[in-house]
C-alpha cells in the first residue's frame, strides 16, 4: 500500500461514481485502499486508456475456479509524475474499452 501511496499527490482523490463515495489525502486514501485490497483478494490488472488517460481494467481472482471476473475499471489522472486522482467505476464500462467480463486465471 505504500508504494501505491507514494505515488498520490498530496490532495488526491479517490472517487467511485456514481457512489457518493470519495476521499481526498494521502492518509484517507491508504485507509481506503487497506480495506480493499485486504489479505487474501487478488487482482490483475489489464491496461487500457480513458480519454487519452491511463486506465486499468480490474480482475479479482475467484478462490473457487481458475477465472477472473471483472470487478470494475479505474482511470488515473496524472500531474507530472505523481497521480492526483484516481477513478473507479464498476464492471459495467468494461465492454466500452474491449475488456471482457472474465479472464481465465
Amino acid at each position: 500500500m505504500d508504494g501505491i501511496v507514494a505515488l498520490l499527490t498530496d490532495d488526491a482523490w479517490v472517487t467511485m461514481p456514481p457512489m457518493p463515495l470519495e476521499y481526498q489525502g494521502r492518509e484517507l486514501a491508504l485507509r481506503f485502499f487497506t480495506l480493499v485490497f485486504r489479505r487474501g483478494r487478488r487482482f490483475r490488472l489489464v491496461a487500457t486508456r480513458a480519454n487519452g488517460q491511463p486506465a486499468f481494467g480490474v480482475y479479482e481472482r475467484d478462490r473457487h475456479t481458475p477465472v477472473l471476473h471483472a470487478n470494475g475499471l479505474i482511470v488515473l489522472t496524472l500531474a507530472g509524475d505523481r497521480i492526483s486522482m484516481i477513478t473507479r467505476f464498476d464492471a459495467s464500462v468494461m465492454s466500452r474499452f474491449g475488456l471482457p467480463r472474465s479472464l481465465p486465471g
